[in-house]
C-alpha cells in the first residue's frame, strides 16, 4: 500500500501553476503521478515529459521513496528569440511512504516517453497464503 506524505501537494502545485514558479533543489515544484495495484505488484507513473533519464534519480531510505528529477532549458543556438516558453524548467520532486508489506529491494525503474514508472514487488510475507488445518489434536507447522 502507498501512502501520501503531504495533503497540501496538490495546493502547491496549483499555486505554482499559476504563478509559473520553477522548482529549486531547495523547493522542488511537485510531478503528477498515477499508482495502482496490478496483481503481486504497485505501479507507480510519474509524468516527466522533456526530462533527459539522467537528471532523474530515485531513493529509497526507509520505506521512504524519493523521486527527484531536473528539466533543463534546451541549448539555443545564435539568432534565437523566444516567444512563448510555457513548459516549466527546475527540479521536480515526489515522495511517497511506502509500508512494510512492499518490497523496496524489488523495485525496478523504467522512463519511456516522458513517463517514468516504477515497479514495486508485494513482499512475499504479505502475499496470501495457505494455512493447513490439522485433525484429531494433530498439529502441522505452517511453513512460508
Amino acid at each position: 500500500m502507498l501512502l501520501r506524505t503531504d495533503p497540501f501537494r496538490e495546493l502547491d502545485r496549483l499555486t505554482q501553476q499559476f504563478t509559473g514558479a520553477n522548482g529549486t533543489w531547495s523547493r522542488p515544484a511537485p510531478m503528477p503521478m498515477d499508482a495502482y495495484r496490478a496483481g503481486d505488484e504497485y505501479v507507480v507513473h510519474f509524468d516527466l515529459p522533456g526530462v533527459d533519464p539522467d537528471a532523474i534519480d530515485v531513493d529509497v531510505e526507509r520505506n521512504m521513496l524519493t523521486v527527484k528529477a531536473e528539466r533543463r532549458p534546451r541549448p539555443q543556438g545564435e539568432g534565437v528569440t523566444w516567444e512563448l516558453s510555457e513548459r516549466p524548467l527546475g527540479v521536480f520532486s515526489r515522495q511517497v511512504m511506502l509500508s512494510d508489506t512492499l518490497d523496496p529491494e524489488g523495485i525496478t525503474a523504467d522512463y519511456d516517453q516522458g513517463v517514468l514508472t516504477l515497479r514495486i514487488p508485494v513482499a512475499e510475507k504479505a502475499k496470501p497464503r495457505k494455512v493447513a488445518v490439522g485433525h484429531g489434536g494433530a498439529h502441522r507447522q505452517i511453513r512460508a
